[in-house]
């Protein structure tokens, strides 16, 4: 059995905000969320549900998971394989604005429900070890959290480096799957939550149309060219620095610390940029 890559954007979305297995979001919501009891998820409402992208090649025509449970609380789950331009600044305003648009001017501030904000990062983005944060808006002196409407989780793939036989409790599992699940040909014996395993299933490129794999394929495409494109002009960035510097005569040995490479290799660049 082959699954697909839970982190391409037409993957995530397809299994996320899957209307006919709202299942899979209910228990991920739980796991992430850490709710237990009666404040368990036991219902969601998908406000953007999956659909293909029109055209091949195409992002998803959603820009995220977004929902509300039988509570009113709203849910924004993102998946973000490269760390994007002003990312703190468009989680703040994404979720703010989920939590604005719930009454119109005049009404009662009461009727507000919380929102809650899930970021997946295939990158490193805080300074803690832990691959699963939690981020609330609390007093500095007290650490007491007053403002609890909105509330910010994040899952770091980078920073979780459990094996099938390490993992302890549902959001490892569900960790797991999201970083691995493309590396793997059975769906581990360890997997006993129902929505999980129905994560599993819709993974499974067997079940996939192919109009729907197709997508996924160019939408894998897309993403390699775009990293392609920051890489190279990442490069360029680089490389000018290291002409620039070497124009004003800084040793070849100061050069290759900064830029974090062998000196060999800032020679050879130092000749190619002399050669054009």
């Amino acid at each position: 059995m082959k699954f697909v890559d839970v982190k391409n954007d037409v993957a995530f979305r397809k299994i996320f905000g899957n209307e006919n297995k709202k299942v899979i979001l209910i228990s991920f919501l739980n796991a992430v969320l850490g709710l237990e009891g009666l404040n368990r998820v036991k219902e969601v409402t998908l406000l953007n549900p999956f659909q293909l992208p029109r055209i091949a090649g195409e992002k998803s025509s959603i820009i995220d998971v977004r929902a509300t449970d039988e509570k009113g609380s709203t849910f924004i789950v993102e998946m973000q394989v490269a760390e994007p331009k002003g990312f703190a600044q468009r989680v703040l305003y994404y979720t703010s604005k989920d939590y604005a648009a719930q009454i119109d001017s005049g009404e009662d501030y009461p009727l507000l429900r919380p929102v809650y904000f899930i970021g997946v990062l295939d990158f490193n983005y805080f300074s803690g070890k832990n691959y699963l944060s939690s981020h609330l808006i609390i007093d500095e002196e007290t650490g007491e959290c007053n403002f609890k409407d909105m509330k910010f989780r994040f899952i770091e793939l980078k920073k979780f480096n459990k094996e099938v036989h390490e993992l302890k409790n549902i959001i490892d599992k569900w960790a797991f799957f999201i970083k691995n699940a493309d590396e793997l040909e059975v769906i581990p014996d360890n997997v006993d939550d129902e929505g999980l395993r129905e994560a599993y299933e819709e993974a499974a490129q067997h079940n996939w149309s192919k109009e729907a794999y197709d997508a996924y394929i160019y939408s894998g495409m897309r993403d390699q060219d775009d990293k392609g494109r920051i890489e190279k002009a990442e490069e360029n960035k680089r490389n000018e620095m290291i002409l620039g510097m070497n124009e004003k005569g800084i040793p070849i040995s100061i050069i290759a610390e900064i830029a974090k490479l062998d000196e060999a290799e800032v020679m050879q660049i130092i000749k190619n940029g002399r050669n054009k």
